[in-house]
């Protein structure tokens, strides 16, 4: 006996495909276009006038130039669906938002907090710094974690909270190498970046309304500093304007053979991730009117990303030699 579903009902593994296939098909029907670059994204221009909607599972942002269009597009929201109206923007996925004429201010003061309450460190001291200079940890550092399951928990929502806190990624990506087996060693510095949360829980980002939107990046890398696996960990930010709109911290699935090469594939991961947001500005209406400036501090990458001609000891990184090169 084979059932077949009339309806996509919640939890389902099916569920969220077709409530996206059907929002999505709903929506372009208002005349918005789905993004290219990223298919949550939708965008509607006419004249003067633009859109934006952004969707996540049921929650939804919308925005634009124009009040009118706005309501006239949740009319046509009321018609098709079952929502509910909350207004101006306050918290969206646990995301807290104030806005002023001097522009937008995002952090997880709530989500910070909440850790906090939940290992019982709200009334702990604070710490000034997260890491100890030049601490290396490693899988078998003390003795085992009583409490895996916690650590691995904690870590997860930590990696939430660097959206708003990019000062703790580097930290988080050290932590998350151990979760399978966490040790005591692990939990202590863990706990410290804690500490060091609860001395500016409610530390985020900040738009200004009025910015230059160029596009700048910059990117860095280590050698051969994880003692266990000798893999480089690359890492990069971007900027439009003066307002931080990306980063990530990454340790990449090969061991560098040089530091030139550990350099310069921290480019290729930058070089990608700018593509990626050139095409999300163009959804948005936010032109680019001249290149963008990757700012990297190793002048031998620098030269191999000019250089036309491969040498014998490039031969390795040939493929992100083409990537750098190209966008360049």
């Amino acid at each position: 006996m084979v059932c077949r579903l009339n309806k996509a009902l919640y939890g389902l593994k099916q569920a969220s495909c077709n409530w996206f296939s059907k929002f999505s098909y709903a929506i372009q029907k208002a005349s918005f276009t789905q993004s290219k670059a990223d298919y949550s994204l939708f965008t509607k221009s006419k004249g003067n006038t633009f859109t934006a909607v952004l969707i996540y599972v049921h929650d939804i942002l919308i925005t634009g130039n124009n009040e009118l269009v706005i309501k006239s597009f949740k009319d046509f929201l009321f018609q098709q669906f079952h929502i509910k109206d909350l207004g101006n923007r306050k918290y969206f996925l646990g995301i807290e938002g104030s806005q002023s004429k001097k522009g937008i201010f995002i952090s997880l003061r709530k989500y910070a907090l909440d850790i906090l309450n939940d290992v019982e460190l709200l009334g702990s001291r604070r710490n000034s710094f997260l890491m100890k200079a030049y601490l290396k940890l490693n899988p078998d550092d003390g003795n085992p974690s009583h409490d895996p399951t916690k650590y691995r928990r904690f870590v997860r929502r930590l990696i939430y909270l660097t959206v708003t806190r990019p000062n703790l990624v580097y930290s988080v990506q050290i932590l998350s190498q151990f979760m399978q087996n966490p040790q005591k060693t692990h939990w202590e510095v863990a706990l410290r970046v804690l500490r060091f949360i609860k001395g500016n829980p409610d530390q985020g980002l900040f738009f200004p309304s009025f910015n230059n939107p160029t596009l700048k990046a910059y990117c860095d890398s280590d050698w051969a500093d994880c003692e266990t696996t000798r893999r480089l960990i690359t890492g990069f930010c971007v900027f439009l304007g003066n307002s931080l709109i990306s980063n990530k911290t990454k340790k990449q699935t090969i061991v560098a053979r040089s530091f030139i090469e550990a350099e310069y594939r921290a480019m290729a991961a930058s070089c990608l991730e700018i593509t990626w947001i050139w095409h999300i500005l163009e959804d948005l209406k936010v032109s680019q009117s001249q290149p963008t400036s990757l700012f990297c501090d190793n002048q031998a990458a620098l030269h191999i990303a000019k250089n036309p001609i491969f040498h014998e000891h490039t031969k390795y990184i040939e493929i992100d030699c083409h990537i750098v090169r190209e966008k360049l």
